[in-house]
């Protein structure tokens, strides 16, 4: 039997981790539902894994901001935020993602704005998360502000979240019109998230899982996408929500935007 030990390890507490409690606390005050869907992925890595062997730089994730850009494209009130009796509805959706950094030898979540992403290009959304994933975090500028703003006190925080909740173009301008989280990408092979979320639309990007499922009245192993759509009920309803799931499915299932590279 092993003796039992007294011994512990300590290591700081990050101030930036004071965010992720704002940030839960502002996401309780919204009726947030949330769908479950498995998207058909195999053809389009596919086309993303024949282009890196011409020498393309193509990232998944960019690819997944892109038909989720072009999807709410389609219908901009996934992305409205109310004002009083107003419904702001923005022309471009701005994507609130998150990149894993170490700060201190412990891991954290960089939150960065990829904006317009319903204009860009894959290769453009390719190159700003490549060079996001070089900037040193200690010295990008949003995080710096992000640390000015951890040092006010707690009251004084949650009082800045309640105006940006009421202040659709301020909300837009630090955090974006959409969140987009890829947990997926570091756990477990298949797999849904639940977000917290204050964000109008939200979408957890799962693991991937290969199933059978029938194509073409055959039975054939599939690479399949967990995606979780969570949305303010209080704005989008669950039919207009639903449509774009589909639409979402449909733009991967034809490898939308990866026809030319």
């Amino acid at each position: 039997m092993k003796p039992y030990s007294s011994t512990f390890q300590t290591r700081p507490f990050l101030k930036i981790r004071r965010a992720y409690g704002d940030l839960l606390a502002a996401a309780r005050t919204k009726d947030v539902i949330h769908g479950l869907v498995e998207i058909d992925v195999t053809d389009a890595r596919q086309a993303i894994a024949v282009a890196r062997a011409a020498g393309e730089d193509i990232s998944f994730t960019a690819y997944l901001l892109y038909v989720i850009g072009r999807a709410v494209d389609e219908d901009r009130t996934l992305h409205a935020y109310r004002r009083r009796r107003t419904l702001i509805i923005f022309d471009d959706v701005d994507a609130n993602t998150q990149i894993e950094a170490t700060v201190d030898g412990q891991p954290i979540v960089k939150s960065v704005i990829i904006r317009s992403i319903n204009h860009r290009s894959i290769e453009s959304l390719t190159a700003e998360i490549r060079a996001e994933q070089r900037t040193r975090p200690a010295s990008d500028r949003r995080y710096r502000w992000s640390l000015a703003y951890l040092s006010l006190p707690r009251p004084l925080r949650r009082l800045i979240w309640r105006v940006l909740l009421h202040r659709p173009h301020l909300f837009r301008l630090l955090g974006g019109t959409i969140a987009v989280s890829s947990i997926g990408m570091s756990g477990p092979a298949g797999g849904w998230g639940i977000p917290v979320t204050p964000a109008t639309l939200t979408i957890t990007v799962g693991g991937i899982v290969t199933k059978p499922r029938y194509v073409d009245k055959c039975l054939r192993p599939r690479d399949l996408l967990d995606l979780t759509i969570s949305v303010d009920h209080e704005i989008v309803d669950g039919a207009p929500a639903a449509r774009f799931a589909r639409r979402l499915s449909d733009l991967i299932g034809n490898c939308a935007g990866l026809e030319r590279v």
